[in-house]
This record gives C-alpha cells, sequence and structure tokens, in this order.
C-alpha cells in the first residue's frame, strides 16, 4: 500500500501532463513569455549595478552615462510587464480548458458507467469529485503555471548570470541550493498524502449533506435531527483534523526554504565582502565592486525567490494532486460492455419477451435469482406482485439491461438483449416508476423528456390522458411554469402525473409500469388506471404492483418470492389455488376490510 501512495502523484502528473497536450500551443507560447519575462528581469541587476558605479560620490555622479541606462531600464521593465501579463492570461486559458475538459470527461463518464457503479457509490461524493475537487485541480493549476514556469528559468538564468561575473561565488550558491530541494521534497511527500486523505472525507462529507437534504422530512419526521447533526459534527471534525495536519505539513515548506535561501543570501555577502576587501573570491584578477556586489546579492535574492515562491504553491499542488487522481478515479471507471459492432437496432418490436435459466446476482457470493424461465406473448399485460425484496424490481432491471444476467438469457422477440443496441431496446420501452424523477425546467419540457420534437398540441394531449391538464392550467404560467429539480413545490401525486404524461406521449411499443400510481389519490388512479388499459392495448406490458386490486385484470400475474417465480396464472385461478397469491390477496384485503 505505501508503494502505491508513493506511486500516486507520479502517476498523476504523467495524467495532468496528458489532458495538458491539447494546449501545447499556448503553453507553449506561454513559456516563450516567461522567458522574456525572465531574462528582461535578469538584466535589471546588471544595469543597476552599473548605474550605481557611475555614482562615485556626492558631485561626482557621470549623468551623461547614467541617462541611457536609466532608459533602457524602463523599457525593459514595460517588456517584462507585458509578457508577465500575456503570459498570466495564457496560463489562465489553459488551466480552465483542461479543468472544463476534464469535468466534461468524468460527467459523460457517469452516463457511460453501469447502473451498478451509480448504486455503489454516494452521489454526494461523486458530485464533490466532478465540483470542488475539479475547482481545488483548477486552482492549483493555476499557480502551478504562473509560478512554477518563471521559477524554473529564472533559477537557470540566474545562476548563468551569477557564473558569469563571479563563478566561485556562484558555486557557493549551486552547492547550498539542495538543501531548500531536499526539505521541500521531503515535506511535499508527507503533506500529498494528507491532502489525499483531506478529499476523501470532502466527499464523505458532501454525501452526508446531499443524503440528509434529499430526506429532510423523513430525518424530521422521526425527529432524528440530533442524530444527523451528531454524524455531521464526527465527520466535520475528521475533516477539520485532516484539513490542519495538510495545511501545517504544507506550511513548512515555505519558511523551511526561506531559512535555507537566508543563508544563501549571506554565504553570498560574506563571500562578496571578503572579494571586495581582500581579493579573497576573486576571479581573474578583476576587482569586485561594490556594484558587482550589489547585482550579485540582487541575483543572489532573486535565485532563491523562486525557490520560496515554488514552495509556497506545494500546498496548493499537492492538494490539486490530489483531487485530480479522485477525478482520474472516476475517469478509470469501467463503462458499460459497448454494443457489439453487429448488434440488433430494434425496430417496431412485436413485444415478444423471454427469460430463459437466467441467473443473477448483485454479491456473487449471495446468489439471487436462479434458473428463472419465463415467456410472455406479444400483447400480453403481465403483472409481478410480490413482498419487498423478492426480485420485481431486479426482473425490470434485467429486461432494461441496467444489469446483466450472470447466466442464461433475457430475449425480445427472439434475441438476446445483449445482442440488441441498448439505445433502441431502452427505447422500445416506456417506464413510469414509483420513485419520480423531474429536470429543472417547464412543465411542458419534463413532459417533452420522452419525445423532445413533440409540439405544444401533444403535449397538452398526453397531460390530458393523464389527467394532469386541469392541475397544469392552475400553475401559474401554466405548461410554462419553471419547476425545480425533483419537482419542487409539486405534489408526489403530481410529479407521478408528470411522468404518466410522458409515456403517453412517448407511446412506446413495450411498458413497464413499476407503481406507477401508487402516489395519486384514488379517484385520479382509476382514471388513469383506465387511460392505461386504453394505451396497453396491443401493447406488451410489465406491471409492477403491492396493491393486487391494480392488477385484477392482468392476462398473467406472476408470483415471486426470494428471486423465483413461485406461481402464475390470472387473478381467478390463483384464488382458487389458495396458495401464496391467495395469501397475498387475503392479508391485503383484510388490511383494507379493517
Amino acid at each position: 500500500m505505501a508503494e502505491s501512495k508513493a506511486k500516486a502523484p507520479r502517476g498523476t502528473v504523467r495524467r495532468v501532463l496528458a489532458c495538458v497536450r491539447p494546449y501545447r500551443a499556448r503553453l507553449g507560447l506561454s513559456v516563450l513569455m516567461a522567458a522574456v519575462f525572465s531574462v528582461g528581469e535578469l538584466t535589471l541587476p546588471i544595469m543597476a549595478g552599473r548605474a550605481i558605479d557611475l555614482i562615485v560620490a556626492p558631485g561626482s555622479v557621470d549623468f551623461a552615462a547614467l541617462a541611457p541606462i536609466l532608459t533602457r531600464i524602463a523599457v525593459v521593465t514595460a517588456v517584462c510587464a507585458a509578457a508577465q501579463w500575456v503570459m498570466n492570461a495564457l496560463g489562465n486559458a489553459v488551466t480552465f480548458g483542461v479543468v472544463r475538459d476534464v469535468r466534461k470527461q468524468a460527467f459523460d463518464r457517469i452516463l457511460r458507467v453501469p447502473v451498478k457503479y451509480v448504486d455503489a457509490h454516494p452521489h454526494g461524493d461523486v458530485v464533490s469529485r466532478i465540483v470542488t475537487d475539479a475547482d481545488q485541480f483548477a486552482d492549483g493549476l493555476l499557480l502551478g503555471f504562473n509560478k512554477c514556469f518563471c521559477g524554473v528559468i529564472s533559477i537557470v538564468g540566474t545562476l548563468v548570470f551569477m557564473l558569469v561575473i563571479n563563478w566561485k561565488i556562484a558555486l557557493v550558491v549551486a552547492l547550498l541550493t539542495p538543501l531548500s530541494l531536499f526539505a521541500a521534497r521531503t515535506i511535499s511527500r508527507r503533506s500529498y498524502r494528507a491532502f489525499q486523505a483531506q478529499s476523501t472525507l470532502r466527499g464523505e462529507q458532501t454525501g452526508l449533506i446531499d443524503e440528509t437534504l434529499e430526506n429532510i422530512k423523513t430525518v424530521k419526521a422521526f425527529s432524528r435531527e440530533a442524530a444527523r447533526l451528531a454524524a455531521f459534527d464526527d465527520l466535520n471534525g475528521r475533516l477539520s483534523k485532516a484539513s490542519l495536519r495538510a495545511t501545517f505539513l504544507s506550511s513548512l515548506t515555505n519558511p523551511t526554504t526561506r531559512f535555507v535561501n537566508s543563508v544563501v543570501y549571506a554565504a553570498v555577502a560574506l563571500c562578496g565582502s571578503a572579494a571586495i576587501v581582500s581579493g579573497h573570491f576573486a576571479v581573474g584578477g578583476a576587482a569586485f565592486t561594490v556594484g558587482a556586489l550589489s547585482g550579485f546579492l540582487a541575483y543572489a535574492n532573486r535565485y532563491t525567490k523562486p525557490f520560496n515562491e515554488i514552495s509556497g504553491v506545494f500546498a496548493e499542488l499537492q492538494n490539486a494532486l490530489a483531487c485530480a487522481a479522485r477525478l482520474f478515479e472516476l475517469l478509470d471507471a469501467a463503462e458499460e460492455t459497448p454494443d457489439g459492432a453487429d448488434a440488433r437496432v430494434l425496430t417496431d418490436p412485436a413485444g415478444g419477451v423471454s427469460f430463459r435459466d437466467a441467473a443473477f446476482s448483485y454479491d456473487p457470493a449471495r446468489p439471487f435469482i436462479r434458473d428463472l424461465s419465463l415467456d410472455v406473448k406479444p400483447g400480453q399485460r403481465v403483472a409481478i406482485v410480490g413482498p419487498t425484496g423478492c426480485g420485481k424490481t431486479t426482473l425490470i432491471n434485467l429486461l432494461m439491461r441496467f444489469y446483466d444476467v450472470t447466466g442464461g438469457s433475457v430475449a425480445v422477440d427472439g434475441t438476446d438483449v445483449r445482442d440488441i443496441t441498448r439505445g433502441s431496446l431502452r427505447r422500445s420501452f416506456g417506464m413510469v416508476l414509483q420513485e419520480t424523477w423531474l429536470m429543472h425546467g417547464t412543465v411542458a419540457e419534463n413532459i417533452a423528456y420522452a419525445r423532445p420534437d413533440a409540439s405544444r398540441e401533444e403535449i397538452v394531449a398526453a397531460a390530458k390522458k393523464a389527467h394532469a391538464h386541469s392541475f397544469i392550467r392552475r400553475l401559474p404560467d401554466g405548461y410554462d411554469t419553471v419547476v425545480g429539480a425533483d419537482g419542487g413545490s409539486l405534489s408526489q401525486g403530481q410529479r407521478q402525473q408528470l411522468c404518466a404524461a410522458r409515456l403517453f406521449l412517448a407511446q412506446p411499443r413495450m411498458l413497464i409500469l413499476d407503481e406507477a400510481t401508487s402516489s395519486i389519490d384514488t379517484r385520479t388512479e382509476q382514471q388513469i388506471q383506465a387511460a392505461f388499459t386504453r394505451l396497453m392495448e396491443g401493447r406488451t406490458a410489465f406491471i409492477v404492483a403491492h396493491r393486487l386490486s391494480t392488477i385484477r385484470h392482468a392476462d398473467v400475474i406472476l408470483v415471486m418470492r426470494d428471486g423465483q417465480i413461485v406461481e402464475t396464472g390470472d387473478h381467478e385461478t390463483l384464488l382458487a389455488r389458495g396458495g401464496f397469491y391467495a395469501e397475498l390477496h387475503q392479508a391485503q384485503f383484510g388490511a383494507v376490510s379493517t
């Protein structure tokens, strides 16, 4: 485990560089501007030193020679400012371009991963990776572009200039520099692991907040506010400790390198003074002037300054790498098995469905569905009933290929669903689920989610079939009323009616109704059920229901228990048999009659 952690930053850096590759032209121009800026700044101490040597004493200033030097200093300063502006602008463009691309890839990957990935990962943590981690990645990358390019060029350029002026003193600087690099590297390794832990806890915290907000009514109904607050306090405390540790470790870098750099500066001043006073450290017999020492001290300070700046952004860089690693984990998630090259596109299916010795389990160690066989003829209405957890929804998931069977097969019109393109298979089904979902948009847009090209007249007609037209008209802007995520202020029943309207608009060849009217009042439910009955004529329909009164007229009723179909038949036949269905019916009828 320790070895993998040590290699993680290096692998992450390679991935980051791969993300930057499409922007290499802008990046190259940014590096060029950084070079112009750094070289321009490096010439300033030489010109300043020459200007100092022209000021001999009061009344003995060579103004004729000093004027052109001051002019050149002004020009070089202006060029440096322009180069720095262009460099920063290009760095910003590259940074936000990279983050935009990574975010888009991450969201695209969410749409491509199997449903089991989404079911297995807390939604808040996934959101945190795309939003928070991407922002942290951008901040670190931005600082890296702005500081590191100039820093590296400045370090190399300054060392060259110092070697030209006095190689002996420059050698002292070069020998002391590794101390700063060693300190920064040692601290950065520890801070990376700390920031990694911080990012993970931040994702858990986002997940807890998201979970609480989504279920706030349940939390309040059971008076669990104190328990949720305690859970948040515990997680928040651990995040605080992890953040404090990460910040503390990363903050050690800057003062440590500053101390080493101060030692370097003092050594240069001592050696330069010795060269002026006694001739020690002088090169080639040439006199080492006060102006030369002034320029050399400026170079020594400029040489150590990038180390301070780079070490100062180490905290952000390590945080950015930790966040990038979490993003890349999402990008590396396995996609759904792609459709085969010869996969069939399902067009106008008849609606025949068959399960042949189908087997499936969410956990390989705990088999769930075993040897399930079933034949559904085109146009049949098939009801699926049974206690909670018996496999009703799992059967639908296998039919829609949200999950694939681990054994046997599921076929539509005689073709294994794994040999049919997912898009055409799912377009052939229309679903209304107990768990409603509405997007942020107008009522009309939500109904038209099933058919974006539908006209307003078709949308209104579908709403009328779902008996939603009357309440939609009472909304502030009718069909143009904007509803928030998950329906905003609409009741659960109204949301379910809008989802039913989508189905009436889509007019699919096969239907799946999973407790489609569970939240609707009895009178409206009867009206919608009548509309569903008309819609189901000539269409294959799967009806998942707990209320047995809603499936009396189904052609076939499948009674499931522990992942197996234990009984099949119509309502009257199953009641007369006196088996498990009769027990369910008697229990429900008794509960109603009391």
